[in-house]
């Protein structure tokens, strides 16, 4: 295993990351002991950093409870903000919350400090200084040692790096953004942006959220389970783009998830790829293609297929800004509207 330094935090963490959303028994493995059997199995492997959330239903405590006497190995990621219940104050990244989100998930986690702390996603209520001053005082405290975001437009880091500077508060170390075959929209600007401030990065579904398994093929029969959350699937421009891979991973003598998994951590601006496998023939496909590396030759006919810095089609569960999602921070009131 070929480690890589996270940013610029000088913690050594593994090119593949372990993704726990499936750990949580309402939406994944149902099974808590089989997931902390896939994690030892992870761990054993030398994949050392854990990627979790609160918003993850019950994924923290079957996390905490497999890393009993392991703790000290793993380098342990959460994330807040996302809703947690009804209460308009028990989401987003307020001092009010996040203090008291943090205790939540050190007891369920059961551990005395978050070895990185996330913002789940943007939260354009609150102001960044209040998020990271917050934050800073956990940092100070010990109960965090790094802090991050999930989802940031590379404007917003930028803005987030200067508040830090001028108002001597701790930075953000590191971004999850989305990242695949698929959805190649970071490299235009998050990553560059991620590169120049020394903003490491942990990209998050490589996998297209399951299309680039192979188990969804055009005409054919779906094999996802998680039907929630992948709405995508039925989008053609995808499900043909995805057919252009498989022909490529064939030609190339890899199995599609090796040569998606190899593409992602390929790019100089990407940290580690979160997988996030539910049963343990998952994970031992993707550690099978862990040493792959692609040549230039493949690399050029993936920008073939999708161009660099574009996207196909829209991944489920990314970040929408308001400024899309809300008709009215696009249109004037009526009554300042003039006609044309």
């Amino acid at each position: 295993m070929q480690y890589r330094t996270l940013g610029r935090t000088g913690i050594k963490v593994s090119p593949y990351a372990l993704g726990a959303l499936m750990f949580a028994t309402s939406v994944g493995n149902p099974d808590p002991d089989d997931s902390a059997r896939i994690i030892h199995k992870a761990l054993d492997a030398g994949i050392n950093l854990i990627d979790t959330a609160d918003a993850y239903g019950d994924s923290e405590e079957i996390v905490g409870k497999a890393l009993k006497g392991r703790r000290d190995d793993v380098v342990l990621a959460t994330k807040v903000s996302r809703p947690m219940g009804g209460d308009p104050n028990r989401q987003g990244a307020s001092r009010r919350w996040i203090v008291t989100a943090v205790e939540n998930s050190l007891r369920r986690l059961q551990t005395d400090h978050i070895d990185l702390y996330q913002i789940h996603r943007p939260d354009p209520t609150t102001d960044i200084e209040e998020t990271l001053s917050a934050l800073s005082d956990l940092i100070h405290s010990g109960k965090v040692r790094a802090i991050g975001t999930s989802g940031m437009p590379a404007s917003d880091i930028v803005e987030a790096q200067w508040v830090a500077e001028r108002r001597g508060l701790a930075r953000f170390r590191t971004e999850q953004p989305p990242y695949s075959l698929l959805s190649r929209g970071i490299e235009r600007e998050v990553l560059p942006v991620a590169q120049r401030y020394g903003v490491g990065t942990l990209v998050w579904g490589p996998l297209g959220q399951g299309l680039l398994t192979g188990r969804v093929r055009k005409g054919g029969r779906n094999e996802l389970r998680r039907a929630a959350f992948v709405k995508h699937v039925s989008d053609e421009r995808r499900l043909e783009t995805v057919e252009r891979f498989i022909v490529l991973a064939e030609e190339a003598g890899l199995p599609l998830t090796h040569l998606a998994m190899a593409f992602v951590i390929a790019h100089p601006g990407v940290t580690s790829a979160i997988v996030g496998p539910r049963t343990m023939s998952h994970l031992d496909d993707l550690l099978a293609g862990i040493d792959v590396a692609l040549t230039d030759d493949i690399l050029d006919r993936i920008d073939e297929i999708v161009p660099p810095g574009t996207d196909v089609g829209t991944l489920d569960q990314s970040h929408v800004p308001p400024a899309l999602e809300q008709a009215s921070l696009r249109r004037r009131p009526a009554g300042e509207r003039t006609a044309a």
